[in-house]
């Protein structure tokens, strides 16, 4: 059974916002390889530069937990949101439950790992 776990999120860069989006997008990306459990950590631009994916993958729920509780969240992710609209938010994998709670007030859409079918 995989304990990892991945995030899918989805925004929409608010118009006249690109260089502070890009400068925090840099910033949570360093910030977040610094984190102890990080797999993967990736942006996705839309060619109009409007739209854009993150994808991220940790270790296990441990591990996104160190990510939540650290600066990037913490302090990054309000700074990202000035410059940006959140549009989707998915999570796959099992993120814990004190994690459910959080993610769950933040609309995000949990899709537990099913068993007896993925390897």
């Amino acid at each position: 059974m995989s304990k990892k776990v991945h995030l899918h999120v989805a925004f929409s860069i608010n118009e006249g916002k690109f260089d502070a989006f890009q400068k925090t997008a840099q910033a949570m990306t360093e910030g977040t390889e610094k984190e102890k459990g990080t797999l993967a950590y990736h942006w996705y631009l839309s060619d109009d530069r409007k739209r854009c994916r993150l994808l991220e993958t940790y270790e296990d729920a441990a591990a996104l937990m160190v990510h939540f509780k650290g600066p990037v969240v913490q302090q990054l992710v309000p700074k990202i949101l000035e410059s940006t609209t959140l549009t989707g938010f998915e999570v796959y994998g099992e993120p814990g439950p004190e994690l459910r709670k959080t993610l769950a007030d933040m609309k995000a859409e949990i899709y537990p790992f099913l068993r007896g079918i993925n390897r």
